[in-house]
């Protein structure tokens, strides 16, 4: 269920960023798809319930380019690529795979990287459980401007705020995907 919700967070963020139907209809259809590339991903790196080696994050870290090799002929949703490839860019430059910075980084990824990061955070891992609301808010806060554009950020944050994005009902689904979920 997480390309499920991130698909879901992302719409949210773009319907208040002003985004078109059609545009949150193909943002909704990019961010089901964006870590499609992991399935080239061995399970023992997926699922490995410790810190990743350098050898192992560089493997984890090309999901983005299998990603974006799978889709490169797909047509069907505009803009695919860019949160496919690009939603682990960091607003100041030193994500991957391209080290894009502020708005060098397409909106797709930029937003599709948020919503990634607060599921990930709000969802038990097989390497840690997840956050509470209050940690992940401080850590919004701390990664605004540097790993996540801070005008996408903000409206995460308010939309956390506004219960918009129904945190109660989020722990109380995770609590039976422990141990389901990787990266």
């Amino acid at each position: 269920r997480h390309s499920v919700r991130v698909a879901e967070y992302s719409v949210l963020i773009a319907q208040k960023l002003g985004l078109s139907e059609q545009e949150c209809e193909n943002l909704r259809k990019a961010a089901l798809l964006h870590d499609i590339g992991k399935i080239g991903i061995a399970d023992k790196v997926l699922n490995k319930p410790a810190k990743l080696d350098d050898e192992e994050y560089a493997i984890m870290k090309s999901h983005v380019m299998r990603g974006a090799e799978i889709l490169k002929d797909f047509t069907l949703v505009d803009h695919v690529i860019d949160g496919v490839k690009y939603h682990h860019e960091r607003y100041d430059g030193t994500g991957y795979a391209d080290g894009l910075k502020g708005d060098e980084s397409p909106l797709y990824g930029r937003i599709i990287g948020v919503a990634d990061a607060f599921d990930a955070m709000t969802s038990n891992r097989v390497y840690r459980n997840k956050l509470d609301i209050e940690t992940v808010l401080n850590e919004l806060e701390r990664c605004k401007g540097t790993q996540f554009d801070p005008v996408i950020d903000d409206i995460i944050q308010e939309l956390i705020r506004n219960k918009e994005i129904d945190i109660d009902a989020l722990y109380q689904n995770n609590e039976d995907t422990k141990g389901e979920e990787s990266e």
